[in-house]
């Protein structure tokens, strides 16, 4: 078994890339509308702190998280955006704080967490790396949206490997939540890291394939950019398909972001 420690490590470092970006904020920097219809600067760091919350609890405290699955279950449209309010709410010094207090807390379960533990999680059971690599992403999506509403351009990393494996990893669930059904056949998929280096998924031979640079690639299955102003290129219908329908993460695909107008910089 490989050893996780890099992902912790990457997770701590995405987190810290962001932390950079708001700790000076101002209160009216926290105020800041975010690309995400009615989500602030305050929102986003919200949200991660809640869902940094929800996981610590499920290292942890399982009984705890059982009592929060309930509660999504009962309101599956509203609870994250409850969550996000409430935090929200709060003084951004102690937002802030708590962000901070939470994730390093969760860092610290991870690293200490048993090998070969498997966590629930409101999916499928996650072991502590896939814990890790799912909030890493999370982070790096979210933290996109404040960067956008701070007019910030972010150098990409090659921690955004995390990001791709897990887009390419969800490729059927991302066809199955659009109701289609997923294609039969695996694609060639080859990115271009930022450092330079090729990742690459799936048979060289295969007919259908994806490429071009890792960070579209992530803006895409993040649905943190349209489509038609990236570039990622597909070969084959279902892979042209499936850049359509494109996403990392759990749930509802959502809207995503609208093209950008003509002539508008990248």
């Amino acid at each position: 078994m490989s050893d996780p420690t890099h992902v912790f490590d990457d997770l701590r470092e995405e987190s810290e890339e962001l932390d950079r970006l708001v700790a000076e904020l101002s209160p009216e920097g926290w105020a800041f509308a975010t690309p995400a219809a009615r989500w602030t600067v305050a929102h986003q760091i919200a949200h991660l702190a809640w869902t940094d919350h929800s996981a610590l609890l499920a290292v942890t405290d399982e009984e705890a998280f059982r009592a929060l699955v309930e509660k999504a279950l009962a309101a599956p449209e509203s609870f994250v955006d409850e969550g996000a309010e409430e935090g929200a709410a709060k003084p951004p010094a102690q937002l802030l704080s708590g962000w901070r207090a939470g994730r390093a807390a969760l860092l610290d379960a991870l690293y200490s967490a048993p090998t070969g533990t498997r966590f629930p999680w409101y999916g499928p059971p996650m072991s502590a790396a896939s814990m890790a690599t799912g909030r890493l992403m999370e982070t790096w999506a979210h933290g996109q949206d404040v960067a956008d509403a701070l007019g910030v351009v972010r150098s990409p990393t090659d921690r955004l490997r995390h990001v791709v494996r897990i887009g390419v990893r969800a490729r059927d669930f991302a066809f199955g939540v659009h109701g289609l059904t997923p294609p039969s056949e695996e694609f060639r998929v080859e990115l271009l890291a930022p450092s330079g280096e090729l990742w690459a998924y799936g048979s060289e031979n295969a007919p259908q394939r994806v490429t071009g640079p890792a960070l579209d690639f992530c803006l895409l299955v993040t649905r943190r950019a349209h489509r038609t102003d990236l570039a990622v290129e597909a070969v084959g219908p279902d892979a042209d398909r499936w850049l359509d329908v494109a996403q990392a993460f759990a749930g509802p695909p959502g809207a995503g972001r609208p093209p950008k107008p003509k002539g508008a910089g990248q």
